[in-house]
């Protein structure tokens, strides 16, 4: 049972964060009993859909006005269907906007790598992973490898 729970997180992510109260018996049987009346709720994958991945990165500069760092985030998609997201304050206070930009596309392209390999691992091979980001200082510096630090 718990294997198949597992696997049903990995396509049912209104599923994935169940936090357990009672005993891990109770709670399956609660997730069980959830599933058996949300069949229409997961992800949806067409057959005429594409199946590639595609990310998406944005930042905003010193958006913290205490701190004065900003804030990255990143949606993926796998075909049409969102299937993670994330939003985190940047570790370091950042001199400029292509500079925290260009900190988000990095991890971005962290998250992206790994779902890579996690669909790899599922037997879906990719060979081209598109990142978009809306700074064009930013996607310069990634394409330029000559002057990386």
């Amino acid at each position: 049972m718990i294997c198949s729970l597992l696997y049903l997180c990995a396509s049912r992510p209104d599923i994935m964060f169940t936090d357990p109260k009672e005993s891990h018996l109770t709670t399956v049987k609660r997730i069980l009993r959830y599933l058996k009346h949300t069949p229409s709720i997961g992800l949806w994958y067409p057959k005429s859909a594409s199946f590639e991945l595609l990310g998406y990165s944005d930042s905003d500069f010193t958006g913290c006005r205490v701190e004065r760092k900003s804030t990255s985030g990143g949606c993926y998609l796998l075909g049409r269907s969102l299937v993670s997201w994330s939003s985190k304050k940047q570790n370091y206070v950042s001199l400029s906007t292509a500079e925290a930009e260009y900190i988000a596309a990095g991890s971005s392209c962290a998250q992206l790598l790994y779902m890579k390999q996690m669909l790899k691992d599922y037997g879906v091979e990719l060979t081209r992973i598109p990142l978009l980001c809306d700074n064009e200082s930013a996607v310069k510096l990634t394409n330029n490898l000559v002057q990386h630090s």
